[in-house]
């Protein structure tokens, strides 16, 4: 017989993913796995937990009251299993997250052969997204974001700080002028990053926002880099994205007196009065990795230090 607690699993993720697909695309099955778990379960109960329509799905009343019982049913074994790996200082089973394109690609993905060396038995699913998403509807367990964060009822962890520059080839700035303030902005070509509105993007020192003419509009920050590099104008991007290119003189930094003040990289994740050790353990790995000044504006300063001193 097939294991209830999957059965169970597989509900919830249906419930939560707002579709059969959906749930099947978390859990790495088809759909039609899916489906078949459900009417077994179904079965099983001797009653329906779903509505269906070609609109969509919705819970019946015996539905619902049995998501809550089984979400809480999951949860429960989830912090037994836990306190005894916890014990062990181990991490097992899945760890999906949602991390910004460019971070992950430029910081967390080169040091994760670290992290899962150290706990084989712990899967880890990083989905690259530069969209905010919901941790709890969508089925996260936690969240790597770059933020001013608002309250909010989930846990937050700071990780480390980011700073921004704004930036541009060498090229343009010899063609165009370097700005002096921000108010020169003005004049410059610029390269917009999509996701934020204008005034945000272009923010210095002060909250004084002052647009570029932003003929190009970018919606991922190496994308935006690669466009200042390639003489588009003028960008505004963190600093482990530039850095490697401003060391090489491919990126020249323009009105660092006047950059806008640094945010935080959080982990964020739903409240618990047990956060699951493989939880607890990558977020504790990001800390101790990037933690203290982190490497891309430890190379940027080595970089200032140097020009100050030639």
């Amino acid at each position: 017989m097939f294991d209830r607690f999957e059965e169970i699993r597989t509900f919830v993720a249906v419930v939560e993913a707002k579709g059969f697909k959906r749930a099947a695309d978390r859990m790495g099955l088809v759909k039609s796995a899916v489906s078949r778990r459900i009417r077994d379960l179904e079965d099983r109960l001797g009653t329906r937990l779903f509505n269906r329509t070609t609109r969509g799905i919705s819970l019946t009343g015996a539905g619902e009251a049995f998501y809550e019982r089984g979400r809480k049913l999951l949860a429960d074994l989830s912090e037994a299993e836990d306190q005894v790996s916890a014990g062990a200082q181990a991490a097992v089973g899945r760890l999906r997250v949602s991390a910004p394109v460019s971070f992950t690609v430029h910081c967390v993905a080169p040091v994760m052969h670290d992290f899962i060396s150290r706990h084989p038995r712990l899967q880890v699913h990083i989905e690259e997204n530069d969209r905010l998403v919901d941790i709890v509807s969508e089925g996260y367990d936690m969240a790597i974001r770059i933020s001013r964060l608002k309250d909010s009822t989930l846990i937050q962890r700071r990780i480390s700080t980011i700073r921004h520059v704004c930036c541009a080839s060498p090229a343009y700035l010899d063609k165009h002028g370097r700005p002096r303030t921000p108010d020169d902005v003005r004049a410059h070509q610029g390269v917009a990053y999509g996701h934020v509105e204008p005034s945000r993007y272009w923010m210095f020192r002060d909250d004084v926002s002052v647009e570029a003419r932003s003929t190009l509009v970018m919606n991922n920050g190496d994308a935006l880099c690669a466009a200042a590099i390639a003489g588009c104008g003028l960008v505004i991007v963190p600093t482990f994205i530039a850095h490697r290119a401003i060391e090489r003189g491919e990126l020249e930094v323009v009105l660092d007196d006047h950059a806008r003040e640094p945010v935080a990289l959080y982990a964020v994740y739903p409240s618990s009065s047990h956060p699951p050790a493989k939880l607890r353990l990558f977020v504790d790995f990001l800390v101790a990795r990037f933690g203290r000044e982190p490497f891309w504006d430890e190379a940027i300063g080595g970089r200032k230090r140097k020009r100050a001193r030639s």
